[in-house]
């Protein structure tokens, strides 16, 4: 198998603290710059998988890098520089303590929640009648917060402003932008012959001024089905043709594992790991509309050093 890099553990000049989160490991520069390298890990049910995906964090990377330069016009964002394909370097925000999520269509969590029986996600009232994979007239914001260790929790917008976790007029912003950026990225989607069924979303401000901070648009964050034979598929209640993480989630449970107590992570295979790279790599192809460039996998973790330590000697 392939080298796959499932973590760094690297000591810059001025760095503070690293925090090694669920997919990235972010190093504080002196407060005034993240370091975040995109590496292997995959997580499914807010768990992290025992084993890494080669050329997953290149993936993650590079497609976060595109759509946050195509999305630069609607919201200022944190990327300075990406001096790696698994690293990207940015401004230090102090982030909002949720997550903006947007639903083009009841599909996956959303749908579960629906099939349960409930008819409000987040707040926001979803009408009797609805089909897996069917759109919304309009799509719907379902915030959740962001947990520290466990699950991120569903959250509405009455309960972030009354909890205090945002003001008021700041949720009307990040709804805004939150709107507008998922036009865009629907549209960048549809040239490609996807379409962008939900993702999320992170802000941070530098002083009063918002902006949009970590991945966007990526398969960890987004979910998209191929267009192209959509409506037949819907109108017969078949499964969608999708690029997204969701089947990593439908394979574990299948193999009886939903990120539950006591519940035992199911065996990742080779065969498992490379079908999942190819997974990943055909998304970033039909996302972006250009062949997947494989970095070598020789000696990766010092190149990613030289290329972090000599930006910041340069910057």
């Amino acid at each position: 198998m392939i080298q796959s890099i499932t973590r760094t553990d690297f000591a810059f000049p001025k760095q503070k603290n690293v925090y090694h989160g669920k997919v990235r490991d972010v190093y504080n520069i002196g407060d005034q710059l993240l370091v975040m390298v995109a590496t292997d890990r995959i997580s499914a049910f807010d768990v992290v998988l025992p084993r890494g995906i080669p050329y997953k964090g290149q993936v993650l990377n590079q497609i976060a890098a595109k759509f946050l330069d195509a999305t630069s016009d609607i919201v200022p964002n944190w990327k300075i520089a990406t001096p790696d394909p698994m690293v990207t370097v940015g401004h230090y925000c102090k982030p909002f303590p949720i997550e903006m999520i947007i639903r083009g269509y009841l599909t996956g969590s959303s749908w579960r929640t629906y099939k349960s029986g409930e008819r409000k996600i987040c707040g926001v009232p979803v009408p009797n009648g609805m089909k897996e994979h069917q759109s919304f007239a309009t799509p719907i914001v379902t915030p959740t917060t962001k947990a520290e260790e466990g699950h991120d929790k569903d959250v509405s917008k009455e309960e972030i402003i009354t909890q205090g976790l945002l003001s008021a007029e700041d949720y009307e912003k990040l709804e805004e932008y939150t709107r507008k950026l998922f036009q865009r990225g629907s549209q960048i989607a549809a040239k490609q012959g996807l379409i962008l069924v939900d993702t999320k979303y992170e802000f941070g401000k530098i002083n009063d001024k918002i902006y949009l901070i970590d991945e966007i648009h990526t398969p960890d964050s987004s979910r998209y089905f191929y267009a192209a034979g959509y409506k037949e598929r819907f109108a017969k209640g078949q499964p969608q043709k999708q690029l997204s993480k969701e089947f990593v989630r439908e394979w574990l449970m299948e193999n009886g594992f939903q990120g539950k107590n006591e519940q035992q992570i199911p065996e990742i295979t080779d065969d498992f790991v490379k079908s999942v790279s190819e997974r990943y790599i055909e998304l970033y192809e039909q996302v972006t509309g250009e062949t997947f460039q494989r970095t070598s996998a020789k000696n990766v973790i010092n190149r990613i050093e030289k290329n972090i330590t000599t930006f910041l000697i340069e910057y």
